[in-house]
């Protein structure tokens, strides 16, 4: 079992106001095999705490620890804590001119498992995975999300995330932009992928919709960069009738 243990995390980032507090304290552990689902209105900090995990310069930690496996993350770059088991997939993933979603995968799984896979089984996993997510074979060819529909860039998401098997994915509103059948065809993805490798998952989404399809141990509020409230999946259905309203009462303008 692994686990990533995220304690009394304080994060800034650089505005033109200078330096803004955006998470102010968050403490969270995710095991391997647990989904937690981050939920939270605008500005409460949640893509900051996966843009954090995973790396991005953007964000400064001014305080507080993220360990895996009892490893420093903070202390690892980028590519290293993906080979460690960390996987991010974008809210808005990046268009990767002149590389190819085959060469792009072949060369991240090569990466992430120090070897490179045997063509033959990599060819058939790619073809399988493709098809489970109802992917066109020619869009493997094609390059990396260039040209694609928000669906399709969120189904490569899922292809990446079936394939490099990581310990720990955080999915950061992956649901945003999806009709309800990419929204199935991905929650599927998700499952599919949690079922084969018993990954732990970090889903973060301001909406539950998503949660009838990716069922969640457990559910923790973010507001003004805090842990405002946990629970199990019935404190989502409770946000779903009751939104976010009790959570925002005036706490002295943070911004996220």
């Amino acid at each position: 079992m692994s686990v990533l243990e995220i304690r009394d995390l304080h994060v800034t980032v650089e505005t033109e106001a200078g330096e803004t507090p955006i998470l102010n304290g968050v403490t969270l552990t995710v095991r391997t095999g647990e989904t937690h689902a981050i939920m939270g209105p605008n500005g409460s900090g949640k893509s900051t705490l996966a843009y954090t995990i995973a790396g991005h310069p953007k964000y400064t930690v001014t305080g507080g620890t993220i360990t895996l496996d009892g490893e420093d993350v903070l202390a690892m770059s980028v590519d290293e804590r993906a080979r460690a088991g960390l996987f991010l997939a974008m809210q808005y993933p990046v268009e990767i001119p002149g590389v190819t979603v085959t060469n792009f995968l072949r060369t991240a799984k090569t990466a992430v498992d120090g070897e490179a896979p045997s063509i033959r089984a990599w060819t058939k996993d790619v073809k399988q995975a493709m098809q489970n997510l109802r992917m066109d074979p020619k869009f493997a060819a094609r390059n990396v999300n260039e040209g694609f529909s928000g669906g399709e860039k969120k189904r490569h998401e899922i292809l990446q995330l079936e394939l490099l098997k990581p310990k720990l994915a955080i999915l950061d509103e992956t649901d945003s932009g999806l009709d309800v059948d990419a929204l199935k065809i991905v929650s599927e993805g998700v499952n599919r992928a949690k079922e084969q490798s018993d990954m732990g998952v970090l889903l973060i989404t301001h909406y539950t919709r998503i949660l009838r399809y990716i069922q969640p141990d457990f559910v923790h509020v973010l507001v003004n960069g805090r842990v405002a409230e946990e629970g199990g999946p019935e404190l989502a259905a409770r946000l779903e009738d009751e939104g976010y309203d009790r959570f925002l009462a005036p706490v002295g303008g943070e911004q996220a």
